[in-house]
């Protein structure tokens, strides 16, 4: 990664918006392509998509919003008319893209967030108005952290009481638990290889933290009283955070894959999930679909992300950020331009 000087974008389409960045994020699924994981990002990307930011200027068909106005975007990209826009489906877009990923999703590639300027395609669908009462670092958690963990919960089928396990303590593994506290989960057990993560989860939601490796199982049956999760979530992307998920589900149970995948060919214990009737469930967070009710836990007090940053850089020193954040020597980076 480097810091360089890019022109500052400009308006092509007549839906589009250019936005003056005033806060991002480096987002665990941004160390895919940091790791060199996916193919279809080109050399010279913009990296990100979380941003908060002022619309500086729109395009003729813009109505949504106008200039001068504070929006959080969402990092999926869609139109907001066609058919799967219509039924909630975002990421399902007839010209679905993602801020900062290339070809990687969609046929078209933009520029991310990690600059002083984003342009905003579709921005009546894509740049979301931030309520007065929500600060800056409270919005930027809707344009994917707190909504994918949201929508993780809603995949899971989290009901009052249930034992929830989130595999995978990153920041969207954190949000993810405090959505399923929110959801009325009875016991939060977090998993995770790297101390460090295991010890914020358990400092700011997680009723249990777990190293992962051999034996989890049984080590969670101890922790809980004799009990497997009644509702799993994986929010890490590997087939060993998959593996660990399906393992630790009690029979019936649903496990939701929200971790960003790249393997095309996971292998998966078919047998074992038969028998014991499960659900695996995939869900993409989609900030355009559920972000009033996100915006609604943050102004209510339900949910509050911000003990998570972690460090804050300018633009300058997001290359050494990223390294830091691979390492999980933070759990959320924000950058201020």
């Amino acid at each position: 990664m480097s810091f360089v000087e890019r022109p500052t974008p400009g308006l092509i389409d007549v839906g589009d918006a250019i936005v003056e960045v005033r806060l991002a994020a480096i987002c665990g699924t941004d160390l895919h392509p940091y790791r060199g994981e996916l193919k279809g990002l080109p050399r010279g990307a913009i990296t990100g998509h979380e941003a908060v930011g002022i619309v500086r200027e729109v395009g003729s068909q813009v109505r949504a919003i106008g200039v001068g106005d504070r929006v959080v975007l969402s990092d999926v990209i869609a139109c907001g008319t066609c058919r799967a826009c219509r039924a909630g489906h975002h990421y399902q877009c007839d010209r679905v893209g993602l801020f900062g990923y290339g070809t990687v999703v969609g046929d078209t590639a933009y520029d991310g967030c990690h600059a002083d300027f984003v342009r905003v395609p579709f921005a009546d669908a894509v740049a979301l108005p931030v309520p007065e009462a929500l600060s800056d670092e409270q919005a930027i958690f809707v344009g994917d952290g707190l909504s994918t963990g949201y929508c993780a919960a809603e995949a899971a089928d989290i009901e009052p009481g249930d034992v929830v396990v989130v595999v995978g303590a990153g920041p969207v593994g954190l949000l993810s638990m405090m959505a399923a506290r929110a959801f009325g989960a009875g016991l939060i057990v977090a998993v995770d290889p790297q101390e460090s993560r295991r010890a914020a989860a358990g400092a700011l939601v997680a009723d249990i933290a777990l190293d992962a490796g051999a034996d989890i199982a049984d080590r969670l049956r101890a922790a809980t009283g004799g009990g497997l999760a009644d509702a799993c979530i994986e929010a890490v992307g590997n087939d060993a955070a998959l593996h660990t998920a399906l393992e630790l589900a009690s029979p019936h149970a649903v496990i939701a894959c929200i971790g960003s995948h790249s393997s095309a060919g996971t292998p998966v214990p078919l047998v074992a999930m038969f028998a014991r009737e499960l659900t695996l469930r995939f869900a993409v967070g989609d900030p355009i679909r559920v972000r009033d009710r996100v915006f609604q836990l943050l102004e209510n007090g339900v949910i509050d992300p911000l003990p998570l940053i972690s460090e804050r850089v300018p633009l300058a020193d997001v290359p050494a950020a990223f390294a830091r954040f691979d390492r999980g020597e933070s759990v959320k980076v924000l950058i201020e331009p």
